[in-house]
C-alpha cells in the first residue's frame, strides 16, 4: 500500500494538485469525504466539523457544541473530539490497504507509521490571492486586505493543529519529503512532474 499526503497553504492549489496527482497515479482520492465521515460520527453538520478542524474559515458559525453556546473550553472540546474522530477515519482508510492520496486532515502526522510520501504545497501571497479570486463564488466580493487576513487566519489554524498533534511545525522543511511551490506553474504539467518524483520515492 502506498499513501500520499498533501499539506497545503490556503490558496496554493494543493487540492487541485492532489486530485490531478491521484488521477495520474490511479490512487484513491480523499478530501471532503473525510469531513463527512467525521461529521456523521459526531452527529454534527459537516461545515461545523470542518470549521472545528481548522480546514475552513470563510464562513462564520455560532460557537456551539451539541446545541449549547460554547465557552472556549467547549470549543476546544469540540475540536479535540473532531480530531479524534478524524484519526479513526484516517486509520480506517489506511486499513483498507489501497493506494491513496489524502489532502489535508493532518494525515501526514496521523498516518506517519505507514511512511507516506509527504508533500507540502505552498505559493507566494500574490499567487494565492490570484487563485482565490479566480475561484471565488459568483457574487462574492472580498477585498484584497480581507482576503490576505483570511488566508493567514486559515493557515494559522492549520499550523496550530499541526503543533497540537506533533513535535514538528507546519511547513517545517524536514517534516516533508517534497515541498512544491505552485507559483508560475501550469498545474497539469506540475502534477505530471510530481507524479514522476512520487514514483521514484516508492520505488527506492
Amino acid at each position: 500500500m502506498k499513501i500520499i499526503t498533501i499539506s497545503r497553504e490556503f490558496g496554493s492549489g494543493g487540492r487541485e494538485l492532489g486530485k490531478r496527482l491521484a488521477d495520474i497515479l490511479g490512487f484513491d482520492y480523499y478530501d471532503g469525504e473525510i469531513i463527512s465521515a467525521v461529521a456523521e460520527k459526531m452527529k454534527e453538520d459537516a461545515d461545523y466539523v470542518e470549521n472545528a478542524l481548522g480546514e475552513h474559515g470563510w464562513r462564520k458559525y455560532p460557537v456551539t457544541f451539541r446545541g449549547s453556546m460554547g465557552s472556549s473550553a467547549y470549543v476546544q472540546a469540540s475540536r479535540l473530539e473532531a480530531l479524534l474522530k478524524q484519526k479513526k477515519v484516517l486509520e480506517k482508510i489506511a486499513g483498507l490497504g489501497k493506494d491513496c492520496l489524502i489532502v489535508g486532515r493532518n494525515a501526514d502526522v496521523i498516518l506517519g507509521k505507514h511512511e507516506p510520501f509527504k508533500i507540502f504545497v505552498c505559493a507566494d501571497m500574490d499567487a494565492k490571492l490570484k487563485r482565490c479570486a479566480e475561484r471565488a463564488a459568483q457574487g462574492e466580493d472580498v477585498g484584497e486586505k480581507e482576503l490576505k487576513r483570511k488566508i493567514r487566519q486559515i493557515d494559522k489554524m492549520r499550523a496550530d493543529t499541526c503543533s497540537l498533534l506533533s513535535n514538528s511545525q507546519w511547513g517545517q522543511r524536514d517534516a516533508y519529503n517534497l515541498i512544491v511551490n505552485t507559483g508560475g506553474w501550469d498545474m497539469k504539467k506540475l502534477a505530471a512532474a510530481v507524479a514522476e518524483l512520487t514514483k521514484a520515492y516508492f520505488e527506492k
